[in-house]
């Protein structure tokens, strides 16, 4: 089993026992994800594919988080957040923008691009080295900035 999953598993015990209902619900949902697709696979998820679930679920609340300040739904939004907030805590660290920036110029020159024509070079060789540790969009807007 992964140090993911046991982890998740251990969170989730300790939210029933500390009666965190928020925090139970909210792992609770991320192991039927993970279930749902280890069940569609047939096969056991590594932690790499079960932080890409975790990266999906978050962008799915933030955007969902988006939608109800649009809304005024204050009370939703803040329930929205605060669930990605939980789901980030088992996610890799993220780069912070200056790392960033120094592994992107690293792969610019990897891969010789000289304008944003070569984006798609650039964010073929990025989103795989960099997976987990920033999402698509940082780094496409990281790429924009530094070619722009």
């Amino acid at each position: 089993m992964s140090e993911l999953k046991k982890r998740l598993q251990e969170d989730l015990k300790s939210a029933m026992k500390e009666k965190d209902t928020f925090k139970r619900d909210t792992v609770r949902f991320l192991m039927s994800a993970i279930k749902q697709v280890e069940v569609d696979t047939r096969k056991e998820l590594t932690d790499a594919d079960i932080i890409k679930i975790i990266q999906k679920s978050v962008k799915q609340r933030e955007e969902a988080a988006t939608q109800y300040k649009e809304g005024g739904r204050e009370d939703l939004y803040e329930k929205e957040m605060k669930e990605a907030e939980i789901l980030k805590s088992y996610l890799p660290k993220q780069l912070s923008d200056e790392e960033l920036e120094a592994e992107l110029k690293e792969i610019i020159a990897q891969v010789g691009a000289t304008s944003l024509k070569d984006m798609g070079k650039i964010m073929g060789v990025a989103t795989k080295k960099l997976a987990g540790v920033a999402d698509g969009k940082r780094i496409n807007e990281t790429v924009k900035k530094l070619l722009g």
